[in-house]
């Protein structure tokens, strides 16, 4: 009996091994099938979703960050990528951080800001990162040390320098009483161009006067409207205003047209081909300066996808219907290209 019950417990503790050994190689299959397919069902689900790139402008509303906005959701369009194009609707530090804020909250994979006071978003940047969200910014530069891609129109000094060389060939003189107009005292890449043009000014025209410190417009035709003829009041010898801002040129050119003093005041500045048309084809504004925003904002979307794939742009990269960039050694400043001139006799050849 004894011996009996022995071999019966022998059996049943062999077919427990035997089972377990089963169990233990089944179990290793399917979790080897389970890990496979699991990685394949997170692999399509990663692969299915769509990014979502928020592009951030200093305000919406104006004909130029509108332009921006086209190329960037066309980018969207094309890529396969959720873009959230949205922003403040005044020029105001504090409601663009709000804006930041919401989009933090969202989780959305890509930020890029066009900061209309740099200090001011760089706690609600640094929350970004933290958050493992990208962060880079767009025709404004923010914190360097913030941001993995700074993404420029043109470079600054090159463009600062340009206008004033333009305007200087407007005034037909290379000496005279000069005023300079901004959109914001706070902005980075409006205040980069003008130290250019002041710059150009002193070294290569020294008998170019500035009659006063930059006056700001807050990003507003009717406020550069006002200002210059605040300025032609005071200064009759004026000869030429440098406006930067997209509003601020046409503001000027407007308040010369009233006065009738095409002849007498030149104005130049970076403002759209077609808001300038009316101002050039009489004179009062002589060259507007810039470059298609709507590639600007298409750009910042083909670069936004890079970043959350983990690509870097590099050094001569030709980006589909934006075409070829520079990358500067830093490795993250992009400058989309060299600017360009709007005159009377090709302004209407752009739709921008």
């Amino acid at each position: 009996m004894k011996k009996f019950l022995l071999v019966l417990v022998s059996m049943i503790a062999f077919i427990g091994i035997l089972a377990g050994c089963v169990s233990e190689q089944g179990g290793g299959g399917s979790e080897s099938d389970g890990s496979d397919g699991s990685s394949n069902g997170d692999s399509e689900e990663k692969s299915s979703e769509e990014l979502t790139i928020a592009v951030v402008p200093k305000l919406v509303g104006i004909p130029y960050f509108n332009a921006s906005e086209k190329g960037a959701i066309q980018a969207g369009e094309d890529l396969g990528v959720n873009v959230e194009y949205t922003g403040p609707t005044e020029a105001d530090a504090a409601a663009q951080v709000k804006v930041l804020e919401d989009l933090i909250s969202k989780n959305v994979d890509v930020i890029s800001v066009a900061p209309n006071d740099p200090a001011s978003v760089d706690p609600v940047l640094k929350k970004a990162k933290e958050q493992g969200i990208n962060v880079t910014d767009w025709d404004t530069p923010a914190n360097k040390d913030l941001v993995e891609l700074s993404i420029k129109q043109v470079d600054d000094e090159e463009f600062g320098r340009h206008m004033a060389q333009k305007l200087v060939e407007a005034m037909g003189t290379e000496s005279g009483e000069v005023a300079l107009l901004t959109g914001g005292l706070s902005a980075a890449n409006l205040n980069l161009w003008l130290d250019a043009a002041k710059k150009e000014f002193e070294e290569n025209y020294p008998e170019i006067e500035i009659v006063t410190e930059k006056i700001p417009t807050d990003e507003k035709q009717q406020v550069a409207y006002q200002k210059t003829l605040d300025l032609i009041k005071s200064y009759p010898e004026l000869k030429g205003i440098l406006a930067v801002s997209t509003p601020a040129p046409l503001g000027a050119a407007q308040a010369v047209q009233e006065k009738e003093l095409q002849d007498q005041i030149s104005v130049v500045g970076s403002a759209l081909p077609t808001d300038s048309k009316p101002y050039l084809e009489d004179g009062s504004l002589d060259t507007a300066v810039l470059w298609d925003p709507g590639k600007l904002g298409y750009l910042t979307v083909v670069l936004g996808k890079m970043l959350a794939e983990g690509e870097m742009p590099t050094d001569g990269q030709e980006i589909e219907n934006v075409g070829k960039i520079t990358v500067k050694e830093d490795g993250k400043t992009v400058i989309m290209g060299p600017p360009a001139d709007f005159t009377k006799e090709n302004a209407g050849d752009f739709n921008f």
